[in-house]
């Protein structure tokens, strides 16, 4: 094996790295509707007027951080297929744009309806796998 060549990647990680990239998709579209279509989305997904307004109120530092969030996620994912050990502080970056949006609406600005706890542990529990996992593949030598 030459001195650069980098470990194969097993079909785990192949496995990993499309479910990463579509979870993160997700989130990405969940973004961008909020943003584009507030109204008819958060009707659709049962938020009530009261949460619509609080969700077009949040201050655009807040928003920073959910784009953060997502964005990063979405950037780590991206990089975790190219197979870049930079995937994993993209996934970290995230985790400070998700932390940062989640503890300022649970302990300061406390929304009308807040997320089902099942949601946010899901979101939570995600994205740590992602970043341990990146970093896991990057210390094994399958990630440059």
């Amino acid at each position: 094996m030459p001195l650069n060549a980098r470990p194969k990647a097993p079909a785990s990680f192949w496995i990993v790295a499309v479910l990463s990239l579509l979870w993160n998709l997700f989130g990405c579209y969940d973004y961008l509707m909020s943003k584009l279509s507030p109204a008819s989305y958060f009707a659709a997904n049962g938020m009530n007027a009261e949460s619509a307004a609080y969700m077009a109120a949040l201050p655009a530092w807040l928003t920073a951080f959910w784009a953060l969030g997502v964005w990063g996620s979405l950037l780590g994912s991206l990089l975790l297929i190219t197979r870049s050990k930079q995937a994993a502080p993209a996934f970290a970056l995230s985790l400070l744009g998700l932390a940062v949006s989640q503890l300022t609406q649970a302990f300061w600005l406390h929304p009308p309806q807040p997320a089902p706890a099942g949601l946010v542990l899901t979101i939570w529990s995600a994205l740590v796998f992602f970043l341990i996992y990146a970093r896991s593949m990057a210390a094994r030598g399958v990630l440059r």
